[in-house]
């Protein structure tokens, strides 16, 4: 990995330029430039959802800053499948440039199209593709196969180019007994080996996980039996864009004669596209509005919720902390989690389960029954896809650095050179030339954070100050000063937030204040700014002495 920055040199003729803007490192933002002779292609354009350290941010996007001199050189942006962390900053791009071309599948780009009606983007350019298409933008050729994932449509892409062939395989994994019988196109995959691929870029997510990814439908008898077990209300937490998942549950609420009810904006807006694109198939009767779920006997209904990753404003999260509008949970009900847990979101995660546990809820989840299995390959699929494909080099993708790491020792294992597996970071510049690849560069792809309608405005500074004030608090500290006569007029006054709410605390530091702004005063100080420091110091060593804190400490000095 290249950990400084490090201009590229300028992109040589027909030299594929790979850029990885975000998704190597975390598992979300994922988003590759491919530069050739003055032209882009973008593949997949997503968001990263934020940690417990990340407070009062929405999300994040992948670094545009590579792009934003380049805008006009995209002739396209592909898109691999329908999740959020491979689509959701679409609209974030094409308020920097909107007629940028948009390749993908139906409801991919069908999701992608709610998306840009919300923030009132008009005149998008939609491309539909499917299974074996090819289209060409720019001088990017693109040729397109079915993979298996969790969520239908999904699509590996191989972009032949001057300077050869990349085979991107976007997530995927290798069911054989797939829900809707769309099986990864290891033909195609095999076709592409005998053709030459000079760089292979594979889904890393599940590399440590040894032998093959478990089937969609190994979940049915969990599921089934959850059914079973249940004698109130059911309530089920699962990705909004879990197509599969949510069919299971139709057909199974059906069979034991209960009612559907979708609980969630995204659930209900991602589950009406799939049932109008004929992707979800729901039995003449199946549902229920929310406001008619009083209406029925609680052993008679399925509520199919999102929340399923903590998030604080879903509708899990709301019924946990007894605050959903409709649904209360009661004891000896039943809430099955439908999914996996993705990195940094365990803290949430658990705080919903505990807090729907206290109201009397058994809770079932992965850890405990066979209720979800992942969307990725394992180690297993991925040696059996670099033996099919014979890449001459490896770039893996989609992964945190342990993941990374483990699917390019996969890679080697295989009997791939050394010096042809790459494992990069956001931002490393690698140059595919003549058959080979390697790093020439590095440019920066720092976080973009949304926060509320603001995009980028919020730095690490920023987040620095709100963790200290959620975890430590705030202290602050009030003196009027009248710097003609060099004398303290008011104050000083203290009060807390978060620490120590009682003023009395502070008698014992007052008169410390009030002496140290004096003592400036007599030796000339005559700068707000200097005193505001001087009121801070004095504050953050007694803190620091007394209670072994760190609060956020807010000098204010007025000058009379």
């Amino acid at each position: 990995m290249t950990p400084a920055i490090q201009t590229p040199p300028p992109l040589a003729p027909n030299t594929l330029r790979i850029v990885p803007l975000g998704g190597l490192g975390d598992v979300g933002r994922n988003m590759t430039a491919f530069e050739l002779n003055d032209e882009i292609l973008l593949v997949d354009c997503g968001v990263l959802f934020p940690e417990d350290s990340q407070p009062g941010v929405d999300l994040i996007l992948p670094s545009f800053d590579y792009l934003d001199e380049r805008m006009d050189k995209v002739v396209g942006l592909v898109l691999t499948h329908g999740h959020e962390d491979h689509i959701g900053a679409v609209p974030y791009l094409l308020r920097r440039r909107g007629d940028i071309p948009l390749y993908g599948s139906r409801l991919t780009l069908a999701f992608v199209a709610s998306k840009t009606k919300e923030h009132k983007l008009s005149n998008v350019a939609f491309h539909p593709v499917a299974d074996r298409d090819r289209i060409r933008a720019g001088q990017f050729e693109c040729e397109f196969l079915a993979v298996t994932h969790s969520i239908p449509d999904a699509l590996a892409v191989a972009i032949r180019t001057a300077a050869g062939t990349v085979l991107h395989t976007g997530d995927f994994k290798m069911d054989q007994l797939p829900l809707d019988a769309r099986v990864t196109d290891l033909r195609g995959f095999a076709r592409l080996g005998e053709e030459g691929v000079d760089l292979f870029m594979t889904d890393s997510t599940n590399a440590e996980v040894s032998g093959f990814t478990a089937l969609e439908r190994d979940v049915h008898p969990a599921l089934e039996r959850v059914f079973l077990q249940a004698k109130q209300k059911l309530v089920v937490a699962c990705f909004a864009s879990h197509v599969h998942r949510v069919q299971q549950i139709l057909d199974l609420a059906v069979e034991h004669q209960r009612k559907v009810c979708y609980v969630g904006r995204s659930m209900l807006r991602n589950m009406a596209i799939a049932r109008e694109l004929g992707y979800l198939r729901v039995p003449e009767g199946a549902l229920i509005e929310l406001n008619d779920l009083e209406q029925y006997p609680e052993d008679k209904v399925v509520i199919v919720s999102t929340g399923s990753q903590g998030e604080p404003l879903a509708a899990l999260s709301r019924m946990a902390n007894r605050e959903h509008p409709v649904v209360s949970i009661r004891p000896g009900d039943t809430v099955l989690l439908a999914s996996s847990l993705i990195p940094g979101n365990e803290n949430s995660v658990f705080r919903v389960v505990n807090g729907l546990v206290k109201l009397g809820a058994t809770v079932i989840h992965k850890g405990n029954a066979l209720v979800h299995v992942s969307g990725h390959a394992s180690a297993g699929e991925l040696l059996y896809a670099y033996n099919i494909v014979s890449p001459k080099n490896v770039l893996p993708v989609h992964g945190e650095p342990r993941q990374l790491v483990a699917n390019a020792n996969l890679a080697k294992a295989t009997g791939i050179p050394a010096d042809r597996v790459i494992v990069a970071s956001d931002g490393d510049v690698i140059d595919l030339r003549k058959g080979r690849i390697k790093v020439v560069g590095k440019v920066d792809t720092p976080y973009i954070f949304v926060d509320g309608s603001t995009v980028g405005d919020v730095s690490e500074v920023e987040l620095t100050d709100r963790r200290v004030l959620g975890e430590e608090g705030f202290i602050s500290v009030v003196a009027a000063i009248n710097l003609r006569t060099a004398t303290l007029v008011a104050g000083p006054d203290l009060h807390a937030r978060g620490f120590l709410e009682g003023t009395e605390v502070f008698s014992e530091i007052t008169g410390q204040v009030r002496a140290a702004l004096e003592q400036a005063l007599e030796a000339g100080a005559d700068d707000i700014h200097q005193l505001r420091k001087v009121a801070r110091r004095t504050v953050g060593a007694w803190v620091a002495k007394t209670y072994h804190a760190r609060p956020m400490i807010v000098p204010v000095i007025i000058a009379v």
